[in-house]
């Protein structure tokens, strides 16, 4: 299974959770009761983004399978196209490996260019280096605010007109996990575990 029918997602009818799970199981669960009562729409939610993905139904078990993985296929390649146009452009010693280092373009004012290209290893080199010094100082910082926004994108589909709505989300971004957690009290408790879930990052984290 590709890794696109395989992402973790989890479905909603209203402030219900009706399905979750890969996002292949969770569009034949909905194809599967497609036709039986409910009070809302099916909302589909990508666990990692929070946020909705659209899927079309029509057709047999099959059909929706292999839409979904042609979709798959030009998301992956029009991502590769966006992020790496070569493979290591930058020359290489014999018997180097490529080590999956990919070529893409950074623009730097004259001044930086310089100090890069003074820094032991070349330019290249120093980049990783401030990369990869930044990452081991960033203390999990851009993962917790990657959970905040993959929360937000789902209350503000699903719980725009619950009460204290506009508190919960100054919370949520304001890192009061507490607070955050006790202004859902009121809510569907399925609206508010899996808030919290985006929220501490456990869906980053793939946990269940």
């Amino acid at each position: 299974m590709s890794d696109y029918l395989s992402k973790p997602c989890t479905a909603f009818s209203g402030t219900k959770q009706f399905a979750a799970g890969s996002l292949v199981d969770v569009a034949l669960a909905i194809k599967a009761a497609k036709g039986e009562e409910r009070e809302a729409p099916v909302l589909v939610f990508d666990d990692a983004s929070g946020s909705i993905v659209d899927l079309d139904l029509r057709g047999t078990t099959a059909d929706i399978v292999v839409r979904l993985g042609e979709r798959g296929k030009r998301e992956a390649s029009a991502a590769k196209s966006r992020t790496a146009s070569d493979i290591d452009a930058e020359p290489r010693g014999r018997g180097r490996p490529k080590l999956g280092v990919v070529a893409r373009e950074v623009t730097l004012l004259p001044r930086h260019w310089e100090w890069l290209s003074a820094q032991p290893g070349g330019a290249s080199q120093a980049l990783r280096r401030l990369v990869d010094e930044a990452r081991r100082s960033d203390g999990g910082r851009t993962q917790a605010k990657a959970a905040r926004e993959a929360a937000y994108r789902f209350l503000n589909a699903l719980a725009g007109d619950l009460p204290g709505y506009e508190d919960a989300i100054r919370s949520l971004f304001a890192g009061e996990a507490q607070d955050f957690a006790d202004r859902m009290k009121a809510w569907p408790s399925d609206v508010r575990r899996h808030a919290l879930k985006l929220a501490t990052g456990q869906s980053l984290l793939g946990a269940p």
